[in-house]
């Protein structure tokens, strides 16, 4: 198992579109991805569950990578978080 730990920089923090775009992402591998913010956890194969944690701007999440292929996984969600979750 692969952790790792993001700040989400945009002031809104989680929405809708960066949401489903790790839910695309994340759908690309055979990994089992959680995503958890404290002590709420949510798998990437749902919007919703994501949505639900109610994640706002400043705040610390984790993802959590396991399953064949969690370094690659890992290492585009490395690239995802710094390419996009700094504007939306």
């Amino acid at each position: 198992m692969i952790t790792r730990e993001y700040l989400i920089l945009a002031p809104e923090g989680m929405h809708a579109r960066p949401a489903t775009a790790m839910v695309k992402l994340a759908k690309q591998f055979q990994v089992t991805v959680l995503l958890k913010k404290g002590e709420k956890k949510a798998k990437l194969n749902s919007l919703l569950s994501i949505l639900s944690l109610g994640i706002k701007g400043g705040e610390g999440v984790a993802l959590e990578f396991e399953g064949t292929g969690e370094a690659a996984a890992a290492e585009a969600f490395d690239t995802f978080f710094a390419n996009n979750l700094k504007d939306w």
